[in-house]
């Protein structure tokens, strides 16, 4: 039986295309990126827009809220990441942080870190208590990277989708990844853990028209954790 939601209440506005949204943790806030170059909060109660920033002439194609610092900080087409203090609207940082477009930005639950990912293949950490140093390169993908996301039950590892058909599961501080799931006959755009449950899970979501989860698996007898797709959605 298909899983029905009930729509409590709708909330439309015309925009530019809209690249990403994210949800603010305590406000009732939507944060939007837009293919304009423009970020804007929404708050969903009121249905208003509450603030907006000029970033980019070019598309923002990520953005997230940093609650705890009061940012957004947001990655764009301009290969530049820009942080704000949605308080006072002033521009915290602007530093070049790739050589083609970026695709996303993450922001790690408790530590100093942001990760981007962009056309250029890499994926990057940033560190702000550093003065947003880059502290580590992740090498590894042959195509664009789309989406990266740090895992909520180990935040010393992260998830990466590709263009290059694979998910790659990577820990902070090591250059290699731990795991790649070749499991998509296409691209990879989007990639997310499931927290709910004892087992972890990925749920990836692909060009080639499925959506797939995947689980891990330990094998004690060897000490091996590995990755195992076990399901398919099909949108054909």
């Amino acid at each position: 039986m298909p899983l029905r939601l009930e729509i409590k209440r709708k909330f439309a506005q015309r925009s530019e295309r809209v690249k990403s949204v994210d949800l603010h943790p305590t406000e009732p806030w939507i944060l939007a990126s837009l293919y304009s170059g423009t970020l804007c909060i929404w708050d969903y109660q009121t249905q208003t827009m509450v603030k907006s920033f000029e970033v980019s002439e070019l598309p923002v194609r990520s953005a997230k809220f940093v609650s705890r610092k009061q940012w957004v900080v947001a990655g764009a087409d301009d290969m530049f990441i820009r942080v704000y203090n949605y308080n006072t609207m002033d521009k915290i940082k602007v530093f070049e942080a790739h050589t083609d477009y970026i695709r996303c930005v993450a922001v790690h639950p408790t530590l100093p870190y942001v990760l981007s990912s962009s056309d250029d293949m890499l994926i990057k950490l940033w560190d702000w208590d550093k003065g947003w140093m880059c502290t580590q390169i992740f090498e590894g993908h042959s195509h664009y990277v789309m989406q990266v996301t740090f895992n909520p039950k180990d935040t010393n590892t992260f998830a990466s989708a590709s263009l290059d058909r694979t998910t790659k599961i990577w820990s902070l501080g090591s250059p290699d990844p731990n795991f790649t799931l070749d499991g998509h006959q296409k691209g990879v755009n989007c990639v997310d853990y499931f927290t709910g449950g004892d087992r972890p899970y990925l749920i990836t979501g692909s060009d080639d028209s499925t959506a797939k989860r995947a689980v891990f698996r330990h094998l004690k007898d060897i000490h091996t954790t590995f990755l195992l797709f076990v399901s398919i959605l099909s949108f054909l």
